[in-house]
């Protein structure tokens, strides 16, 4: 989600040490002599690889077999030589629903109902699911973040009413598309489809888990607390090996007004006074002072059957509430499910959820979705702490255990994962700066996540500076790494960094990072392909674009990085203002779909013009248009596996 890194959420005030407050690993240097010699140390060039033992580097190298492209600054996208790309699924059209298909409309008429069965708006994470064994068609299952009014309505902002409330939560939630390759080798929608569906914040969703039914959950709506409306602000994506969908609902207390008098909860969840996208003046559930449950019901992780229209989503408990980026799932040696989480908030933290239970294949008529419905409720969850040392350890968040039982405020397992951030805290986790995507490279056992920055790592009241890490002013994030001792369900780990965003020119030692070829900042979304290669995408603000430590990084872009050797390409540039989130692929790698989020992005999203702005008119070019969210469709001419 596009964020003004001014103002974004910041409640954590525990006394936990933060990533900061501890070193690097082994290859690090104690300071000595200043700030100098401490900087000199931490963005040293990225050491040979040469081992896959515990806190060792990956191995086996990977050709990036592309010839990358420049900075970009225009309104355009721009894929390297021998490569195409194309625009399917833009906000708007119609997701194939069989008997409504509504049309979008270039000056915003569509109606609330329209939008009910439209691409929704701001596509982030995605996954591919094949309907063949060639991986020529199949189901685009992924999120649609938040909305910008002023684009999404005729008279954007002015006039605020019922019907813009409605066709902003409808804009909101998820979409699951068919799509099949074309006879000339490009990619189109299926439309009609009988899979084809949106979830909006009218869609029914179960609950499971510990906080099922919980006192904490249940509102007037739903006494049983145990069924919930919608899902808002999904950002990443997780695709399960049981064929599901995982989708992190992220910020989400920027649509609750609490009015002024919250309590410690309401504090430490980042709540404030009044919402951010004031659907509290024509909804009632959405004003917090009144219904202060209400909020408890996001924030979870949720899980989606793609495959069957009809099924519903649910949200998983046991997982923990959190401002989820997402979540990504590894399988232990004997059959477990190990789900790696993160939250997008600055000093927040890093989880993983233990299944108790083994993946169940398919049969006796089930779906493998159907036989492992349960699988996500049972387990233990954890929480990291990175210690100076590079080594760390997960700690169980269990009622009874510790600090978490009943006089220190957790009644029960219920209350101990609707309060994780609290739990987290009283736990001594490690706070870290913006915790966001993970990618998790299965043939090695090495778990990456992206840290996007923290503007605030230094100021006045929040941690400082050390030895060890002293990037105060965080504004150009790195990507982390660790390694579990032993199997993914391990208690302890080692880690390091991958790399440190920024560009060498800048004039601030904390902004340049050492980055080994293409420079970028502000690393969000990551995923491996099938090679090894390790995609990296960047979410850099329309306010920090083009101009002190960003100047010369340009639009966001998506970069390939040989984890081995830690070269960066540059692979894509974006279109002006947007943020480019989401990758998945198809058909063996020769395919890639890429999301492309709020071109146009202004400085400030939230301001009342009676007009929409149009600092962007991609992807239609149009007069009469607007700029609009898509999925981008990239291929190598020759039909080669890209970046290979």
């Amino acid at each position: 989600m596009a964020k003004d890194f001014d103002s974004m959420e910041d409640s954590n005030r525990s006394a936990n040490a933060s990533i900061h407050e501890v070193s690097l690993p082994s290859r690090r240097t104690v300071l000595v002599g200043g700030v100098a010699a401490s900087l000199a140390a931490m963005l040293a060039p990225l050491a040979g690889r040469a081992s896959t033992a515990p806190g060792a580097s990956p191995q086996a190298g990977q050709t990036l077999g592309f010839k990358g492209v420049p900075v970009g600054m225009g309104d355009a996208l721009v894929v390297p030589e021998g490569y195409v790309a194309s625009v399917i699924a833009a906000w708007g059209e119609p997701v194939g629903v069989p008997g409504r298909m509504p049309a979008f409309r270039f000056d915003g008429s569509n109606s609330a109902d329209d939008q009910a069965v439209q691409m929704g708006m701001h596509h982030d994470g995605i996954h591919f699911y094949p309907l063949n064994p060639q991986g020529t068609r199949g189901l685009l299952a992924m999120n649609h973040e938040y909305t910008d009014d002023g684009l999404l309505h005729t008279s954007g902002l002015a006039d605020w009413s019922a019907e813009k409330v409605q066709k902003s939560k409808n804009a909101h939630g998820l979409s699951v598309v068919e799509v099949a390759q074309q006879g000339d080798g490009g990619w189109a929608m299926v439309r009609p489809s009988t899979y084809a569906r949106r979830v909006t914040m009218d869609t029914p969703f179960g609950i499971g888990g510990p906080a099922a039914g919980h006192p904490m959950m249940r509102t007037a709506a739903d006494p049983t607390g145990r069924r919930v409306l919608g899902t808002l602000n999904n950002c990443a994506s997780g695709m399960t090996p049981w064929g599901t969908y995982l989708s992190g609902e992220e910020n989400f207390a920027f649509y609750f007004a609490a009015g002024k008098n919250l309590d410690a909860h309401q504090r430490r969840w980042g709540l404030r006074d009044k919402g951010l996208y004031r659907w509290e003046e024509h909804d009632e559930r959405f004003d917090a002072a009144r219904h202060p449950n209400e909020p408890n019901r996001f924030g979870w992780v949720v899980e989606l059957d793609p495959m069957d229209p009809t099924s519903t989503p649910i949200k998983r408990t046991a997982l923990g509430r959190a401002a989820h980026e997402g979540a990504w799932v590894a399988v232990t040696r004997d059959g477990r499910a190990v789900v790696y989480s993160g939250e997008d908030a600055r000093f927040e933290y890093i989880y993983k959820f233990v299944s108790r239970d083994r993946i169940q294949p398919a049969g006796n008529g089930l779906t493998a979705a159907q036989a492992n419905r349960e699988l996500l409720d049972h387990g233990t969850l954890y929480v990291a702490r990175f210690d100076a040392d590079g080594t760390g350890r997960w700690i169980p968040l269990v009622h009874g255990q510790g600090p978490l039982t009943a006089a220190n405020g957790f009644a029960d397992q219920g209350e101990v994962v609707i309060k994780a951030r609290q739990a987290s805290d009283a736990l001594g986790a490690t706070k870290m700066d913006r915790p966001e995507w993970l990618a998790i490279d299965a043939k090695d056992g090495w778990v990456y996540c992206t840290l996007t920055n923290n503007s605030a790592r230094g100021a006045q009241g929040q941690p400082g500076v050390d030895a060890a890490n002293p990037r105060a002013n965080n504004t150009m994030g790195h990507i982390i790494r660790w390694k579990e001792d032993g199997d993914f369900d391990g208690a302890a780990f080692r880690w390091n960094h991958l790399v440190m965003g920024g560009d060498p020119a800048n004039t601030r030692a904390e902004a340049r990072g050492n980055i080994r070829g293409d420079i970028f900042g502000c690393a969000d979304g990551i995923a491996f392909d099938a090679r090894g290669v390790l995609w990296i995408q960047t979410d850099a603000h329309a306010t920090q674009m083009y101009k002190g430590e960003f100047e010369r990084l340009g639009n966001n872009q998506m970069l390939a990085c040989d984890p081995a050797t830690g070269e960066v390409r540059r692979f894509l540039t974006a279109p002006t203002n947007c943020e480019v989130t989401g990758v998945t692929w198809a058909e063996g790698g020769r395919t890639m779909f890429v999301n492309i989020q709020h071109p146009g992005e202004t400085p400030s999203d939230r301001s009342d013009p009676a007009q929409p702005r149009r600092f962007s008119n991609w992807p239609d070019y149009r007069p009469d248009g607007r700029p609009r969210s898509a999925t981008v469709v990239i291929r190598r001419k020759d039909g080669g596996v890209i970046g290979a």
